[in-house]
């Protein structure tokens, strides 16, 4: 059993509180980490595409998927897909980034799968056919090559034309 006690949050689910990189990796105590983001703020959705596009853009996913994690658990239930897909997407770059290409092609295509039914709506000016045709491609290329991807040179744009 291990002795070592738990991090736990104050309503005392197990949190981490140790600091983490850019791409979401747990760093030894005492080291200098990235600043997380905060869980459970409530943007709107231009506030959460916005933010979520600045981490990509900085070369950190995992604090993307946060930010659109959020925005899939608090969103109105007929958006949910289009939030856990984007955060979907948003993970896979974090493990492509991480050197899993296994899990990152994984999780890119569950990404996919999640955003494709919104193609037509275009929510949020989401460019919901352009983050698959990247998912795809980026997908193929982990399958192929298995290489580690530079997390901010492959940020996909979330919207059209921005």
């Amino acid at each position: 059993m291990n002795s070592t006690p738990r991090d736990r949050d104050d309503d005392g689910r197990a949190r981490s509180a140790r600091p983490r990189d850019g791409l979401g990796r747990p760093l030894p105590y005492g080291e200098k980490g990235v600043e997380r983001q905060p869980e459970g703020v409530v943007r709107t959705p231009d506030e959460t595409l916005v933010e979520a596009q600045r981490l990509l853009d900085a070369g950190m996913p995992f604090h993307a998927h946060e930010v659109l994690e959020d925005a899939w658990k608090s969103g109105p239930e007929a958006e949910r897909g289009l939030w856990r897909g984007l955060a979907q997407l948003a993970v896979g770059l974090t493990h492509a980034a991480r050197g899993n290409a296994t899990g990152g092609a994984a999780l890119l295509a569950r990404g996919a799968e999640s955003i494709g039914p919104y193609v037509s709506a275009m929510p949020y000016g989401i460019d919901v056919a352009g983050l698959t045709r990247w998912a795809g491609a980026l997908s193929d290329e982990l399958r192929r090559e298995g290489a580690v991807v530079p997390a901010a040179d492959r940020a996909p744009r979330l919207r059209a034309g921005r």
